[in-house]
């Protein structure tokens, strides 16, 4: 492959892995902490992700453990998570922080298989978008130094990669859709 298409390979392959932490937010009925991954506590005024202040353990499979490190920063992390879009109440009994996942039911479900197929297309597009740029520098090439084979060589290559990019995308959507509606 010519070393000009690894930037957009490269631009890909960051839109493909953000896709996969994306998907790993999304809970589907089993307890899963890196729902967790984007709350912050305010841990002596910095924002502090919750992995840094707690032990996380998943001791059933619809249950997730936070253990703080410091007693001082129970309050904290539940108001972190009645705020977050998790949408689960914290129990604490002052040591301990429970969250307990309820079985999803048949609608929520649905939404969640649209809100993956919807980051998904997401994904795609911007995997497209990245195709076009690459298709617009290549077109800046022609009349230099490089034939209009090797341009034509180039884009050929550019589109298989997108190709590759949306069957992988494709392939995610499905089996986290899959996932989320195994009961």
């Amino acid at each position: 492959m010519d070393e000009r298409l690894n930037v957009y390979e490269s631009k890909m392959t960051k839109t493909f892995d953000g896709l996969l932490k994306e998907y790993m937010g999304i809970r589907a009925g089993r307890a899963n902490p890196h729902v967790l991954d984007k709350l912050r506590i305010d841990y002596y005024g910095t924002p502090t992700p919750i992995q840094q202040l707690a032990n996380i353990t998943v001791p059933e499979a619809r249950m997730i453990q936070i253990q703080p490190w410091e007693a001082s920063l129970i309050r904290p992390i539940e108001k972190a998570i009645q705020t977050s879009d998790i949408g689960i109440n914290p129990n604490n009994d002052g040591k301990i922080i429970r969250l307990v996942f309820p079985e999803l039911t048949e609608e929520r479900r649905k939404d969640l298989v649209k809100d993956v197929k919807k980051k998904g297309e997401a994904a795609k597009v911007a995997v497209r978008n990245i195709r076009r740029d690459g298709n617009d520098a290549l077109k800046k090439l022609k009349g230099t130094e490089v034939s209009e084979d090797q341009i034509k060589d180039m884009e050929e290559q550019l589109q298989k990669m997108t190709d590759k990019f949306i069957k992988n995308i494709d392939k995610e959507i499905e089996s986290k859709s899959k996932e989320i509606m195994t009961v």
